[in-house]
């Protein structure tokens, strides 16, 4: 351990017992687990800009009170974030439903902005929240222009993909009701969902305010979370547009994913502009 790292865990009032033990799932940040005098903790290692945002964004989700259980910060400085250990589960004792609540519960906490007071990062991109009272802009102008000419400088997309996104971007007043800005998790794909003793949990956020199908679509992304869950989220009925807001919401992570990881999501980035300039 580095001294910094055990500092941290001297202010937190934990004694670090052990070396660090790596965790797999950290395609961005290097995740370890740490036997302490007081327990196991989960340490992370990453840029201190997007640890600060993880660590800030744990604590926006925790003070939502929606039930979801969200791990403890115990520390960050520098390079360093030490966070409290989940216990996942028998797959018997996981409830979709349960997450369903609380993730409606979750965006019940409103605002009257899109954005957040400060720009955060969704994996390794750098994710710019600065507020707009009008989330069709906020959509525009801080999700999909920014991801598409990212792409774009990078060869990952060609002219034509480029304008088609950037011509569904222009179109959205056309059909996206404007509605107050729910907190979203901002990056819930599965893997960022555990099943713990206690219930859900989440983890892993990359929080701002903007339309709740943002954590929808990201958790239909890789898959499903099963009838259950819609049935709890949306009191069993869907809303008639769903099938367009799930393309849309999944645009910005695909072209994010585009991003980090090659073209292996290309082909995906294709079928989402497909189905938004085809379903009405």
């Amino acid at each position: 351990m580095t001294d910094t790292l055990e500092a941290l865990l001297e202010t937190a009032g934990l004694i670090g017992q052990g070396p660090l033990q790596p965790l797999s799932g950290g395609d961005i940040a290097a995740v370890y687990r740490l036997t302490t005098d007081q327990g196991d903790v989960v340490v992370k290692s990453d840029v201190p800009e997007r640890l600060s945002g993880e660590s800030e964004g744990l604590q926006a989700l925790a003070n939502a009170n929606s039930g979801l259980i969200v791990p403890e910060v115990l520390g960050q400085q520098g390079e360093w974030l030490v966070i409290e250990a989940l216990e996942t589960a028998p797959a018997g004792r996981r409830s979709a439903a349960a997450l369903g609540e609380g993730l409606r519960k979750l965006h019940g906490n409103k605002g009257d902005a899109h954005g957040w007071p400060r720009d955060n990062a969704c994996g390794s991109t750098p994710q710019p929240n600065k507020p707009l009272l009008d989330g069709r802009a906020f959509q525009r102008e801080r999700r999909l222009l920014p991801l598409a000419q990212a792409c774009y400088a990078k060869g990952l997309l060609d002219k034509r993909l480029k304008a088609a996104i950037e011509t569904i971007a222009e179109s959205l007043e056309a059909w996206l009701g404007d509605v107050p800005a729910s907190l979203v998790h901002g990056d819930l794909w599965s893997g960022n969902v555990l099943y713990t003793l206690r219930g859900p949990a989440i983890i892993d956020p990359a929080v701002y305010r903007h339309y709740p199908e943002v954590d929808l679509a990201m958790l239909t992304l890789f898959g499903s979370p099963g009838s259950a869950f819609f049935e709890a989220y949306w009191d069993g009925a869907a809303p008639a547009d769903w099938e367009r807001r799930e393309a849309l919401f999944q645009l910005y992570p695909l072209l994010n994913h585009l991003l980090l990881f090659g073209g292996g999501y290309h082909q995906a980035v294709v079928r989402a502009i497909n189905k938004l300039q085809t379903v009405s």
